[in-house]
């Protein structure tokens, strides 16, 4: 460990410098997955994604969007959202320039959330590369990096500076924590310690969503079958909407259903067959899925999507309905339970038989079931533990867990 007095005494928490906002982004993400889970044992704070970059102005609905969002985030303080698990946005500036800013600020206010929760003696787990800095700031027992996203390959970072981000994160971190094995193997000797934990799924939410023969949720509910439907976000990085959009014209006796997030330009899908519904709250994602009669990933060939492991590929299973997606290198085990097709008219072909064919799932449940997130947080917390990580909480005085009240939220992030 990077920090032999605190290895001693042991820790008290686990302070995990996030990739998203935990008042906006899709729950099913990996660290609000683990954190929650790690937070059953351990106090958790959540500290929302610092960012990577100040966004552009260029696109002002964008970007006003974005501000309101963070001050939003902000107003909120710290906040005790389930038992063990707090949320804090930190005030702090994007970017090379904001950081030079905001950086003097950014550990005394961790800090001191820390503090409310009742954490003195932290682990340390860096999921956002601008978490950088927090290593040599915030004393810590070890350092844990979460590499579930490549985002020196995010388009709208400096890849250059993200990558020496994630470099001095790997050398100081005590464990690295990968979902895409193909990465983990590229990074297998800039690593002290690597542990390859796939994403999970909520299996008991979806299998049971997808038993129930149900037309959906009302905002789908008018719209006539056979439905095609994409659960997430609508991003460029990831989602292809040339390839999309061919497979939708290739596919008009289909209605295509989109839930999540949009950030791609405001009319950039003139189809009536295709019926963008919009975010929708985490809880629910799974009626949404059951309520069609195929799901599809049509991804880019990005960098990005390259070194991913799409939470939705699990849960797309779990309810039962049969997938078509684009080639991509951690499919690797449910390659013989999907349609892989690259190129519009394969796609869409794949989507035709689909819609044709009938699809049993039934043998697929158990496999769902060895793949749930707390499966993945208990062999988490083990390999923690057999790193000499021990738990010893804080006997200090002064303000701590209790002094924070709990806000009962609903998960009412979009996917």
């Amino acid at each position: 460990m990077k920090n032999k007095k605190n290895e001693e005494q042991g820790f008290d928490g686990v302070i995990c410098i996030g990739g998203e906002d935990w008042w906006y982004h899709n729950r099913g993400h990996f660290d609000f997955q683990m954190m929650r889970r790690l937070s059953r044992r351990w106090p958790v704070l959540f500290v929302n994604s610092l960012g990577v970059r100040m966004p552009s102005f260029s696109d002002r609905s964008v970007f006003v969007e974005r501000i309101g969002r963070k001050i939003r985030s902000l107003s909120r303080g710290v906040v005790r959202v389930e038992r063990g698990f707090y949320v804090y946005s930190p005030i702090s500036v994007p970017g090379a320039l904001g950081s030079k800013v905001s950086n003097w600020a950014l550990a005394p206010q961790i800090k001191l959330a820390a503090r409310r929760a009742g954490i003195r003696k932290p682990l340390l787990w860096v999921h956002c590369p601008a978490g950088v800095d927090l290593i040599d700031q915030i004393d810590h027992v070890g350092v844990v990096m979460q590499r579930t996203d490549r985002f020196e390959a995010f388009p709208e970072g400096d890849p250059v500076r993200l990558g020496q981000q994630i470099e001095q994160i790997r050398k100081a971190a005590d464990l690295v924590v990968y979902c895409a094995p193909h990465v983990a193997e590229e990074e297998k000797h800039s690593a002290a310690r690597q542990l390859i934990l796939t994403h999970g799924v909520e299996a008991d939410a979806f299998i049971t969503a997808g038993r129930v023969d149900s037309d959906g949720p009302t905002d789908v509910s008018h719209i006539a079958r056979p439905r095609v439907g994409f659960i997430g976000g609508i991003d460029a990085h990831t989602f292809d909407p040339d390839l999309f959009l061919d497979v939708v014209k290739r596919v008009p006796e289909a209605e295509f259903v989109l839930i999540g997030a949009c950030s791609l330009p405001e009319n950039w899908c003139p189809h009536k067959n295709v019926h963008i519904v919009g975010r929708r709250p985490y809880e629910s994602i799974a009626r949404y899925m059951a309520a069609m009669d195929v799901l599809i990933m049509p991804w880019n060939d990005s960098e990005w999507i390259k070194a991913c492991n799409p939470i939705k590929l699990k849960e797309y299973l779990a309810v039962g309905r049969p997938v078509v997606t684009t080639n991509f290198e951690a499919l690797g085990p449910w390659r013989d339970v999907v349609r892989v097709a690259d190129g519009g008219e394969a796609f869409a072909a794949a989507v035709v038989d689909a819609l044709k064919e009938p699809y049993d799932a039934s043998g697929l449940e158990e496999r769902i079931r060895a793949e749930t997130w707390d499966h993945k947080a208990t062999e988490l917390a083990d390999a923690l533990l057999d790193m000499g990580l021990r738990y010893a909480p804080s006997l200090a005085k002064g303000k701590g867990a209790g002094d924070v009240p709990k806000e009962t939220v609903s998960q009412a992030s979009g996917s």
